[in-house]
């Protein structure tokens, strides 16, 4: 029998038909966890059409993240000038950005990534170009946090399945250049499928795409989960969850998503890990 693969259509009526069977929320919040996000917050553009970088900055204080990924954190065209009040975002939320080169002076992203924490020391940033038909990068940080050290790669994956497979790609090969730290990916995925035929299917086994996958998009009537936090140990992640509130719901054509991450568990067991390898050697 010959296998056809769902058109792209009959994918997103499927998602819709059904969005009351999938969760908002799914895993259990651990004491002391840290809270991650993701945010895109679609060049501050709300639904009502109206440009307004203000809502945007009280969505944002609404999450009270430790780290918030933010994806179009600059104008697509022209000078790409950055469009969040960084100054005022560290004044009220204890935030401070990254530090990047961008592409452009006015910039504050690096292809319109930005990532946003409040305690911590960066020991290293890398901003990689990712392949496909349109300019796409992403942001591989190593940051030591109170709980450990932590790897976190923020991305805005393609809107072509085969670019997101290429894209995926380039990703593990960063991972994999120093798999020592507990890593998370988090980003707008551009990615709705969960099963076999996602393009994200190619993360796996250091990524489980289709753990914790809720829908955040359209953010009046979310049934995509195109914004994704996937965690290496997958017990990284132990829980996941939309940030839906009427500010949220105008303020982007996206929702936020909330993460919360057990670090020192998912470093006893990197180390244990590490421990068995060293002992088959």
């Amino acid at each position: 029998m010959r296998h056809t693969r769902p058109s792209v259509s009959a994918s997103i009526f499927a998602a819709v038909r059904n969005r009351n069977k999938r969760p908002i929320g799914v895993g259990r919040i651990v004491r002391n966890d840290l809270l991650i996000s993701s945010y895109n917050v679609h060049k501050c553009v709300g639904i009502d059409k109206k440009f307004d970088p203000d809502r945007i900055a009280h969505v944002i204080g609404e999450i009270g993240a430790d780290v918030i990924a933010i994806q179009e954190a600059d104008k697509r065209f022209g000078e790409r000038t950055g469009l969040l009040d960084l100054a005022r975002l560290h004044r009220e939320n204890s935030l401070v950005p990254v530090p990047v080169t961008s592409l452009y002076p006015k910039g504050h992203g690096w292809h319109g990534n930005l990532l946003l924490f409040r305690e911590g020391v960066v020991r290293r940033v890398q901003q990689l170009v990712l392949p496909g038909l349109e300019p796409r990068g992403a942001l591989v940080v190593d940051i030591d946090l109170e709980a450990g050290p932590l790897r976190i790669i923020a991305a805005h994956l393609g809107l072509l399945r085969h670019s997101r497979q290429q894209q995926s790609e380039a990703i593990l090969r960063a991972v994999h250049a120093d798999p020592s730290r507990p890593t998370l990916l988090l980003g707008d995925l551009n990615e709705w499928r969960v099963g076999k035929g996602s393009s994200l299917h190619f993360l796996r086994p250091v990524f489980d795409p289709a753990k914790n996958a809720v829908p955040s998009f359209p953010s009046r009537f979310p049934v995509l989960a195109l914004d994704r936090v996937l965690g290496h140990p997958h017990s990284l992640v132990t829980a996941i969850e939309v940030h839906d509130t009427p500010l949220a719901r105008v303020a982007s054509d996206h929702l936020p998503i909330k993460a919360y991450v057990d670090l020192k568990s998912a470093l006893a067991e990197t180390e244990a890990i590490r421990d068995r390898a060293s002992l088959a050697r």
